[in-house]
């Protein structure tokens, strides 16, 4: 089973990813957003709009991770949207598609995932 990372702050839109990402047959593995290397997830949903972290430095963090990363956000909020994907989101949706169609946008991103080549974490010399 393929684990997916839910960035996000929100309560509501938390448990609502996580439902999604169930639905679509994968596990969530929550995370609010933090310094330091992300959870290790096959992919990446992160929340644009959290009220305790920077969307987009988390949207960056994850992405530099290797595994495929998207972003959700409020749909009018254009500048933030292409902000996201400089930093590597793949996609941005808004609240609405993933409310509406959230299962079917993460069995998209967990078939990335599969022919998305896993590279082994580089260790730094002792």
């Amino acid at each position: 089973m393929k684990n997916v990372c839910v960035i996000a702050d929100d309560l509501i839109w938390a448990s609502r990813l996580q439902a999604a990402v169930e639905r679509a047959g994968a596990r969530p593995v929550r995370a609010t957003g933090q310094a330091g290397p992300p959870p290790s997830a096959d992919a990446f949903v992160v929340d644009l709009n959290g009220r305790t972290y920077d969307g987009v430095a988390e949207v960056a963090r994850a992405a530099a991770s290797g595994r495929p990363t998207i972003a959700v956000g409020q749909h009018e909020d254009l500048a933030l949207r292409k902000l996201a994907l400089a930093a590597g989101a793949r996609r941005v949706f808004s609240y609405n598609k993933m409310h509406t169609d959230g299962p079917n946008v993460i069995r998209a991103l967990l078939e990335a995932a599969s022919n998305a080549p896993v590279e082994a974490p580089v260790e730094a010399p002792a």
